[in-house]
């Protein structure tokens, strides 16, 4: 049984006592929920990826809660001349054990593209993180329907398989259609089905069907406290990549409250 997981994708937001106050609330109502049991605790993991500038307040926000932490990229080399730029190793070091990947903002305001994704990923491996990598089609590519071949190249070109066949090798996978990003716009639940039973199946084949079946698949794109429950309840849905809500205590905790035991 794959057990969910709810990650906060805080993206570029937050200053200093905005991400303390969001990351204490989280915190205390995750600390209450498990030393009391009212309301009983989320049937799934909880996972926040604040900015860089917050991982270290943060960090010391939520220790002891269960609420793990993670980056929200890192560079494909464990250290050296790179200006701006954080690897996984420092993201480690610092207490994070997730890293999200090939985003499609990275992918269209960076310019990322997979065989750079497939590199990322491969030194979070390396540097004990566990990458969550995402991907997704345009609103273009939908329309012409396109989006399974979309996806499937993109995993194909993003996942380190040969990194990935590692026994303790951690992957998680995330489906977020760009068109679906920040716009209010959501996939419908058999649109979203139809993408994670194929990225199911293709990792079945890229990684075998023991692993596939372990590995969890995220949804991302507008997932709200309105849509979560029909999104979480479907089969191949192993939990959710979350953009704006995630900065709402409250919609963050209801998110996560959708989740059945």
């Amino acid at each position: 049984m794959r057990r969910k997981l709810i990650a906060g994708n805080w993206k570029m937001n937050g200053m200093t006592a905005d991400g303390l106050k969001l990351a204490e609330t989280l915190a205390q109502r995750a600390q209450q929920a498990a030393d009391y049991g009212d309301p009983p605790p989320p049937a799934c993991d909880l996972l926040v990826c604040p900015p860089f500038t917050l991982l270290w307040p943060v960090r010391d926000a939520i220790v002891g809660s269960g609420i793990a932490l993670g980056g929200q990229d890192c560079h494909t080399a464990p250290s050296g001349a790179h200006t701006g730029d954080v690897s996984a190793p420092m993201l480690a070091d610092i207490g994070c054990s997730f890293v999200v990947l090939g985003h499609s903002e990275r992918r269209q305001n960076h310019g990322e593209d997979d065989a750079t994704v497939r590199a990322k990923a491969e030194a979070a491996l390396a540097g004990g993180l566990t990458p969550i990598v995402c991907v997704g089609e345009t609103e273009a590519e939908r329309d012409a329907g396109q989006t399974l071949a979309v996806i499937a190249r993109q995993v194909e070109g993003s996942l380190p398989v040969e990194a990935l066949s590692a026994a303790d090798a951690g992957l998680v996978l995330a489906y977020e259609p760009v068109w679906a990003i920040g716009t209010g716009r959501t996939a419908t639940p058999a649109q979203v089905q139809e993408v994670h039973a194929a990225l199911r199946g293709q990792l079945a084949e890229l990684l075998g069907p023991a692993r596939a079946e372990a590995t969890q698949l995220l949804y991302g794109g507008s997932v709200k406290p309105d849509n979560a429950p029909d999104l979480l309840a479907l089969a191949d849905v192993d939990g959710a990549l979350v953009g704006g809500a995630s900065l709402k205590a409250d919609d963050f905790w209801a998110i996560a409250g959708a989740c059945a035991p």
